[in-house]
């Protein structure tokens, strides 16, 4: 029906076809409006119910504590690594764990803010393909909160567990893992995730926020539209909000809870990484770098020893409908993206189209 290949991009990435289908049949006139979500009035009564249906969907979905505000915003994730310390900062003491690119970015944007900012553990020194165990955390006592980056997009990991900071906020930057499975909101202080990859197109960021973090005595240089107490009070609507990402994500969010919910996804994205990672144990010529217990279920790396080899694979692979193979910039080699919309056909014609290639290149 359609001429569509698998696409394998760290974002934007995939989304579901019925959300697609949906969308399309909705782009001309929505719900009888006579206009698209596109030319809508962000005020108008028919977005209003747009926006708090998705709120309402998200905490649904992911059961979130009444006694946490949702807001969507702009900016992506790198302006939360700026935010954060801007609205979390009170004593200019906070852990930050650099377990990959992002997380180090945003522990840079933090030294902005403070020259008390701690770096409480990386692994750095070992090319970040493990994550650091609760025992290796030098975490402060009542540090303003502890900044973590759930899921690394560049190197493939995953925190395997949640870690304990005792009573000091957990602020995970969940851009790349959001919805991939359960997690215990109440867990965490802060989590934040741009929507490119799970959610929705590019534009929106989603930020979920316990309220007694919530401040209203923020410094003067905090600009308006990076105030959490604005943005909640306003009901993400201080500003004209993203709205066709909104909407995407609301449908979105009615598809993960038409398959069964996160426990549903978490299984359909638990047999799609086991396929491909099964291949790589085995195979001799392709290697998945990252320590077992910390890998990631959206991000897969892999490479051959020969950067020729990794070459003509991305070229090979894109020519029989697989797109975006090619690994980040910084690392090279291989990175399979196979986030909630990845169906697992597109996992599978992957891993046939590795065994077909090993067999003709080694």
């Amino acid at each position: 029906m359609y001429d569509r290949i698998y696409n394998f991009s760290a974002g934007p990435s995939m989304l579901p076809l019925a959300v697609l289908e949906k969308s399309r049949d909705d782009l001309m006139n929505y719900g009888g409006s006579g206009m698209s979500v596109m030319e809508m009035s962000h005020r108008s009564k028919v977005y209003d119910a747009i926006i708090k249906d998705a709120e309402a969907l998200l905490r649904e979905v992911m059961e979130i504590p009444e006694n946490y505000k949702v807001l969507f915003l702009q900016g992506g994730a790198s302006m939360q690594f700026a935010s954060v310390p801007m609205n979390l900062l009170r004593t200019g003491v906070a852990d930050y764990i650099v377990t990959g690119q992002f997380s180090g970015k945003a522990y840079k944007e933090a030294l902005k803010y403070s020259d008390k900012i701690n770096l409480a553990a990386t692994t750095k020194d070992e090319n970040f393909t493990r994550i650091p165990r609760q025992e290796e955390l030098k975490l402060t006592p009542n540090a303003d909160y502890v900044h973590i980056c759930f899921n690394n997009t560049i190197f493939g990991t995953k925190w395997d567990y949640i870690p304990d900071t005792g009573d000091v906020p957990l602020v995970a930057d969940m851009s790349s893992c959001i919805l991939s499975e359960p997690v215990d909101v109440s867990k965490f202080g802060l989590i934040y995730a741009g929507a490119q990859k799970n959610v929705a197109p590019a534009g929106l960021t989603i930020v979920i926020v316990r309220e007694d973090l919530i401040r209203d005595d923020l410094p003067a240089f905090v600009p308006t539209v990076c105030s959490y107490k604005v943005m909640a009070d306003n009901e993400s609507m201080y500003n004209t909000p993203p709205c066709w990402p909104i909407y995407i994500c609301k449908l979105v969010l009615e598809w993960i809870k038409e398959i069964g919910g996160l426990t549903a996804m978490k299984a359909m994205n638990e047999k799609k990484a086991k396929i491909l990672y099964d291949y790589l144990e085995g195979s001799k010529l392709f290697k998945n770098p990252v320590n077992p217990q910390c890998r990631s279920m959206m991000n897969v790396t892999f490479r051959a020893e020969d950067d020729e080899i990794n070459a003509k694979f991305v070229k090979e692979s894109g020519a029989n409908g697989m797109a975006n193979l090619k690994g980040h910039r910084s690392v090279g080699g291989m990175r399979a993206s196979i986030y909630n919309a990845m169906p697992y056909e597109g996992v599978e014609k992957l891993v046939n189209f590795l065994k077909e290639f090993e067999a003709a290149n080694m």
